[in-house]
């Protein structure tokens, strides 16, 4: 989302692995104070289940957004995307059992986002502008299949009950381990993620460096999709059923997820940020549980404190950087 920057004079290093059980000792120490304001009830473990249950879809869009801000890109459709992808899932799972659900959010969100790549890396339109309009396409086609009396019983379907084990424990958990082993080695290991950075760095050095950037900006495509989808998979799972409203409303579900990213791109001086962003995930919705303990209410008062998270998190993330920032 901006270009790294350097630790400032009086900015002193510490050793990534203190700072690590710092962080973590900081988690477990506001995970206690909620367990006692809450009557002992925050760290039940059928509400511990319910928080990290509910935190592993956003993980993947979030990790699919450090791809796309590494890189200096933003792409407002993802939400309508895992729409979609899940309508995919709910019509081709009842059909075709498992198989049907991981092909049915994968092939959605592979194809999708790839496609909004290829927009972006052609048209030269700036990506957040692009993908607001691909918002509007992807949900007026989300709408109509939703509409329409040959799709509407099938997409307005629940999941069936024996297949959504994807989006619950211990399934979740193993796909989110997965996920992040495979994410990770990507994004540092391999000459795709150091040329995802570079571009985000500088794309005109990165192409007099010889990186090719349209080969590069098609493998971010193909990469963010395949996590897109796979958030839908599980999103489907965990949700049983999806909705869809015109006029942008998908955008709400990059809330989180950008709240995730956001906070992972304060850390990364210190942690990796792939590393970073499960983490940043159960903070964020071990946040919102407690705020449901609290009895603020959801759907005004939530997405108020969220969208004030999402701008201290932005603020102080850019703190030192001189550049513009898309």
């Amino acid at each position: 989302m901006h270009k790294e920057k350097s630790l400032g004079k009086g900015e002193k290093q510490q050793n990534p692995v203190v700072f690590f059980i710092i962080f973590i000792a900081a988690i477990v120490a506001v995970g206690l104070a909620g367990h006692f304001l809450t009557g002992r009830t925050f760290l039940d473990s059928k509400n511990i289940m319910i928080i990290i249950t509910s935190s592993v879809y956003p993980t993947f869009i979030a990790w699919a957004l450090c791809f796309l801000f590494a890189c200096g890109y933003t792409d407002l459709s993802i939400g309508a995307v895992v729409i979609l992808g899940s309508f995919a899932c709910v019509t081709l799972g009842n059909l075709y059992g498992y198989p049907g659900v991981i092909v049915g959010g994968l092939v959605v969100g592979a194809v999708l986002i790839f496609i909004n790549f290829v927009i972006f890396a052609f048209s030269k339109i700036p990506s957040w502008i692009a993908s607001i309009s691909l918002a509007l396409i992807y949900e007026a086609i989300a709408v109509y299949i939703r509409g329409h009396d040959v799709s509407r019983p099938h997409v307005d379907a629940e999941l069936l009950p024996e297949l959504r084990l994807i989006g619950q424990m211990p399934i979740n958990v193993i796909l989110l381990a997965a996920g992040f082993v495979v994410v990770y080695f990507i994004y540092n290991r391999t000459s795709i993620g150091l040329n995802i950075r570079a571009i985000g760095g500088s794309m005109d050095v990165s192409r007099a460096l010889g990186v090719n950037i349209l080969k590069t900006l098609l493998w971010v495509g193909l990469i963010c999709g395949l996590l897109i989808g796979t958030s839908a998979v599980i999103q489907q799972s965990y949700s049983i059923r999806t909705s869809v409203l015109p006029g942008l409303t998908s955008i709400i579900m990059l809330f989180k997820p950008l709240a995730i990213t956001l906070l992972a791109q304060i850390l990364q001086k210190r942690i990796n940020i792939i590393i970073a962003v499960p983490f940043c995930s159960i903070i964020v919705f071990g946040v919102f549980n407690l705020m449901t303990f609290f009895r603020v209410q959801s759907g005004t008062l939530q997405e108020l404190l969220l969208c004030i998270f999402l701008i201290a998190f932005g603020v102080i993330g850019q703190r030192g950087v001189k550049e513009v920032v898309k």
